[in-house]
């Protein structure tokens, strides 16, 4: 249950209200009723280099009642309204596919369906989040969990008091939902955020008992993080002032875990400044990482046309255009390989626990 939300969950209250209120007066006055959000997607994308975040643009489309092609949409809009309006009155959260599945019906007398499928229903729900101005945990919806945490932290989660260095094997599994007025932070002697790509990973690190001996906070969001895990990262970072360091596998997709976490995604830029963090720190693995330790060519993994074609998009985008980033996707071509963090076990299974991590972050062999 959503607590300590009384101010917040009038305001979206209010503004469903008043998109109802400006169809109505619209339909009264005989015009095409019609609601204006911004365009998401990367036409409608920059990189602000001042904030060191990928933001969203102020170009905008109109969704309008009277039109063949856009009239379902706009009724879809409402349907989701409607239902964050009863969440946010009843003071409870729902996850997404219950949303689809509690406002999916036959309209009318007709054979058409309110939503084909799900993912007619999710852009409907960011579409609202922009035009609401409120993250979608704060539309009392959820997703599913994915990310585990441990450490020399205390926090206090829905009014339990939770020692993170007493989480075993598995972890605390980390919400969806994760706002002040869920979570809080209590006691913290943490020097850092270790944030890993993989769950696999992160378990040889906590079943070395690394946050233990480094004094830090370990956690993984299971590839590519979801926005409970980015956003409580963020909340961290910055009423912690812990720095976060960042291990991913060498490959692509690594690198925009890491860009996501540092300066934000294209889906989400409209939300980059309570997700992003400009300061975060790329530990590895790098494309130079396999010179450097002397890793054998058996461990690494050839570039699939895939991989190559992915590459050349990144490459392009903005924030991708300092020398260091373009250096490390360069060389991972004239190689023609990859590495997953796995590789490093070619040396040692602690090796990475033990040495590759402690001797990058005490040397400072970052990349920022």
């Amino acid at each position: 249950m959503i607590m300590n939300k009384k101010q917040d969950d009038k305001n979206v209250a209010e503004k469903i209200d008043d998109l109802a209120k400006d169809t109505i007066k619209s339909i009264e006055a005989g015009s095409n009723p019609d609601i204006t959000f911004p365009l998401r997607g990367l036409s409608n994308v920059y990189f602000d280099e001042t904030m060191k975040m990928v933001k969203l643009g102020d170009k905008t489309q109109t969704r309008n009642f009277f039109n063949v092609g856009q009239a379902k949409k706009f009724m879809q809009t409402f349907l989701v309204a409607r239902v964050i309006k009863e969440l946010v009155k009843e003071n409870i959260t729902a996850p997404i596919r219950s949303i689809y599945y509690n406002t999916k019906h036959t309209i009318g007398d007709t054979s058409e369906e309110t939503w084909e499928d799900q993912s007619e229903s999710d852009p409907i729900i960011e579409d609202l989040e922009i035009t609401l101005g409120s993250l979608r945990e704060e539309l009392h919806v959820r997703a599913g969990q994915k990310g585990s945490m441990v450490g020399n932290l205390t926090i206090i989660d829905a009014g339990d008091t939770i020692d993170l260095r007493k989480m075993g094997s598995g972890g605390w599994s980390i919400p969806s939902i994760v706002e002040k007025d869920i979570i809080k932070f209590k006691e913290c002697e943490a020097d850092y955020i270790l944030f890993i790509e993989k769950d696999t990973i992160w378990s040889r690190f906590n079943e070395d008992k690394f946050w233990k001996k480094n004094n830090c906070i370990i956690m993984h969001g299971g590839g590519q993080p979801p926005r409970g895990v980015r956003r409580l990262v963020r909340r961290m970072h910055d009423e912690l002032k812990l720095p976060v360091y960042v291990l991913v596998d060498n490959d692509v997709y690594g690198l925009y875990i890491y860009s996501v976490i540092k300066q934000g995604s294209i889906n989400l830029a409209f939300e980059s400044e309570r997700m992003a963090i400009p300061e975060a720190r790329f530990l590895g693995l790098s494309s130079f990482d396999q010179e450097k330790y002397k890793l054998p060519d058996n461990v690494t993994l050839k570039l699939k046309d895939i991989d190559r074609k992915r590459i050349s998009e990144v490459l392009a985008y903005p924030w991708f255009k300092k020398k260091q980033w373009q250096d490390e996707l360069k060389h991972m071509v004239e190689k023609g390989v990859k590495l997953e963090l796995e590789a490093l076990s070619a040396k040692d299974f602690k090796f990475i626990t033990e040495k590759y991590v402690p001797e990058k972050i005490k040397k400072k062999e970052w990349l920022v």
